[in-house]
């Protein structure tokens, strides 16, 4: 499962690392990106890949409202090829999710501790997404444009942790999984299979991120380091007595 990430790099690194051929939306920071919230993604689009916000919470061309894209933040690599919610975007609606980072919680029931998760040098990635135009009834308002992320098996290194992980595609995938062009379901199963990251890195990170009113690079900040700059603050100095007479 993949409930919460971090996007925070500026569109200049963004197109070092990802084929963007035209800028449609504006960058922004976001340590603590959460369900329902705009996302940052690549979509193919007159032949060309465009960076465009789309909300988390994939609603489907045929759905009665958006309200069923809370339920729909994740698709399951094993079955999103027959899944009705998933399977037409699967077939034709393909993009790439931007993304630092992402957190998943591990422990027991309330006591979870949140984990940041990235690649081993920390270098920005794609989750391999889906996303769907709905369009609602009435024709006078605007259409509302939804993702969701492809989730996999653990790899070794998640596994501890949790026993899925999104799936982040490695940067050879990108045009294959771009191309609409291409709906074997069989050649996109391999995609998924063969054409993902496998080793991260991981560190605990404050409870805070629980919360999404924090948002910021604290977040992301290793728990151990948190604690030590707590340690070290100076103790608030105690008010000065009056003096005699005074």
């Amino acid at each position: 499962m993949c409930g919460r990430f971090v996007g925070f790099r500026p569109l200049e690194v963004l197109q070092q690392y990802f084929p963007i051929d035209r800028a449609m939306a504006e960058v922004t920071a976001n340590y603590n990106v959460a369900p329902s919230q705009e996302v940052l993604a690549i979509l193919r689009r007159e032949d060309q890949n465009w960076l465009e916000r789309l909300h988390w919470g994939l609603v489907p061309f045929w759905a009665k409202d958006p309200s069923i894209g809370n339920r729909l933040i994740n698709a399951r690599a094993e079955t999103v090829a027959a899944k009705p919610s998933f399977r037409h975007a699967f077939r034709k609606r393909r993009c790439l999710i931007l993304a630092d980072g992402f957190y998943e919680w591990t422990g027991k029931k309330g006591r979870k501790q949140p984990i940041f998760i990235t690649l081993p040098g920390e270098e920005p990635f794609a989750f391999a997404g889906l996303w769907e135009n709905w369009r609602p009834p009435d024709k006078n308002t605007v259409s509302y444009r939804s993702c969701t992320i492809i989730t996999t098996t653990a790899s070794p290194s998640i596994a501890p942790i949790h026993h899925r992980m999104p799936a982040v595609l490695k940067p050879d995938a990108y045009s294959a999984w771009l191309d609409p062009r291409l709906a074997d379901t069989q050649a996109l199963d391999s995609l998924l299979r063969d054409r993902v990251q496998t080793e991260f890195t991981s560190r605990p990170v404050s409870r805070e991120v629980n919360a999404t009113r924090h948002n910021g690079p604290a977040c992301i900040d290793p728990l151990f380091d948190q604690a030590v700059k707590t340690k070290n603050q100076p103790a608030p100095r105690s008010p000065a007595k009056p003096g005699p007479g005074k």
